[in-house]
């Protein structure tokens, strides 16, 4: 099986080497330049790269492909690729197959790095052993190559969750929606929302999604349409009989 990486960043180096820790023939191309550190990386485990361009005799003879998240579906390449029906993944979606632990997946338009740093703190004092990763620190893959953790808090952006196919987090969050990023969803919000909701498609009646209820394109999008997620929303407006809220000062949490 030959696995295309399309970008030499974090997240391509990371799905490079679990790539090839899985018997994969890998080849990693990117348009831009690969920075020194990476190129170091990608030479000592002995990884097939090129830089300042995409040769598609050497892409398009893949079985599958690694799309780094900052590259958009219209680029000429991801065309070409797609309308060969060549499997176009994200970092998040190839680690996923891996591994069977519990994963907490946090998306939003603004607070999901401080919500992820926070979850994986509390979760480290708890005494759990929860690697971080997603857009932030280091590749989830990288992580998942080196077989050191029990679980993870993964920071999921609109981009990442776009390449998910089979990927379901445990618990899934959604802290807010605002228009962000239009231009990668032909300025269409309701694109946009659709992709943060990405994150629950998968998930079923064992697994939680936690939403702002305050946001009201969040609640929107919940009442018009059925997710299997047992929902727990949070406010900091209204008292809720479910889910998490604050009064005189302290924070309520019912879940039943």
């Amino acid at each position: 099986m030959r696995l295309v990486i399309l970008g030499g960043g974090e997240s391509g180096v990371g799905t490079a080497i679990l790539g090839k820790k899985k018997g994969y023939d890998v080849f990693v191309s990117d348009f831009g330049q690969i920075k020194d550190n990476y190129k170091e990386v990608l030479a000592i485990n002995h990884l097939e790269w090129e830089e300042g361009q995409h040769t598609e005799e050497l892409v398009m003879n893949a079985d599958v492909v690694m799309k780094s998240p900052g590259i958009p579906d219209k680029s000429p390449i991801i065309k070409k690729l797609k309308a060969k029906g060549i499997p176009v993944i994200s970092e998040i979606e190839f680690t996923q197959q891996y591994i069977e632990l519990v994963t907490v997946g946090i998306t939003g338009s603004n607070g999901k790095t401080t919500t992820t740093l926070l979850t994986h703190h509390l979760l480290k004092q708890g005494g759990l052993n929860f690697g971080l990763a997603g857009n932030i620190g280091k590749s989830f893959a990288w992580q998942v190559s080196e077989n050191k953790h029990e679980g993870y808090v993964l920071e999921l952006s609109s981009f990442q969750l776009d390449g998910i196919i089979d990927y379901k987090p445990h618990i899934a969050v959604i802290t807010n929606i605002s228009p962000d990023h239009l231009d990668r969803y032909d300025y269409d919000y309701d694109l946009y929302v659709d992709a943060k909701f990405r994150i629950t498609m998968n998930q079923t009646e064992d697994d939680y999604l936690v939403y702002d209820a305050d946001d009201e394109k969040i609640t929107e999008w919940l009442s018009k349409h059925s997710i299997k997620a047992k929902k727990i929303p949070f406010s900091l407006t209204k008292v809720l009989e479910e889910g998490s809220y604050i009064e005189n000062n302290t924070i309520i949490t019912n879940i039943n």
